[in-house]
């Protein structure tokens, strides 16, 4: 895929914002002009959004940008494609936390690494930079994704959610989310460097259902199902 061909689409739901008129057209000219190959695909940029309307959103996890290895990223934060294996490590760490903190309810993990089954639940898993260098990880961060951060997680303050926020990077944004009554959960990240400093045991996902069926919500599944 040539550069000129990396297109991408605003989310339907979400192109009132003001950052897809004043900010993407900047970012897809610096992508243009880039020789690197650029993850996930570009119909893929911007999948976490196009799975989640506002009005659907009931929690958001945020992570930091897509996996760098060609073939594992498809717009989902933490996600991969069902076909990969070995899973990420982060995603390893997250289904073990998982599995750990639900064990006394439902246990295991999802079979494969496709969190869509997630996201049709109302769970957004957004990244920080939506795109990244194949092979360097971190490399689009400064690219100017992170206004895109800062006004979905304004607009998604207009009414109660729950909020994951893992690691410094997600943990940096919490400033944007306004009002009251939300459920904020930091911890570090699941990453191997920082798992074990906090990450483990912080049971992110029975804490997350306990605060959605004390507000009368439906749980999520986060052990059941795969994507369609």
């Amino acid at each position: 895929m040539t550069r000129s061909a990396y297109k991408m689409v605003p989310p339907e739901h979400w192109r009132h914002l003001p950052f897809f008129a004043q900010d993407l057209p900047r970012i897809a000219e610096n992508l243009a002009q880039r020789d690197a190959q650029i993850l996930p695909p570009a119909p893929k940029v911007f999948a976490a959004l196009d799975a989640c309307a506002p009005g659907a959103t009931r929690v958001v996890i945020l992570g930091q940008d897509p996996y760098p290895t060609p073939g594992h990223a498809h717009g989902l934060a933490f996600s991969v494609e069902p076909e990969v294996r070995p899973l990420p490590r982060s995603l390893t760490n997250i289904y073990k936390e998982l599995a750990e903190d639900l064990a006394e309810d439902l246990g295991g993990a999802p079979e494969n690494g496709d969190l869509r089954p997630w996201a049709s639940q109302g769970v957004l898993l957004l990244n920080t930079a939506l795109t990244v260098e194949a092979g360097k990880a971190g490399a689009h961060a400064r690219l100017g994704w992170s206004k895109l951060t800062e006004q979905v997680l304004a607009a998604l303050s207009d009414h109660p959610r729950a909020f994951l926020l893992w690691g410094n990077n997600a943990q940096g944004f919490a400033r944007h989310i306004t009002g009251d009554d939300h459920l904020i959960l930091t911890s570090a990240h699941p990453s191997p460097l920082s798992a074990r400093r906090g990450f483990f045991g912080s049971r992110p996902f029975s804490r997350i259902n306990d605060w959605l069926k004390d507000r009368g919500q439906t749980p999520i599944n986060w052990t059941g199902g795969t994507a369609q």
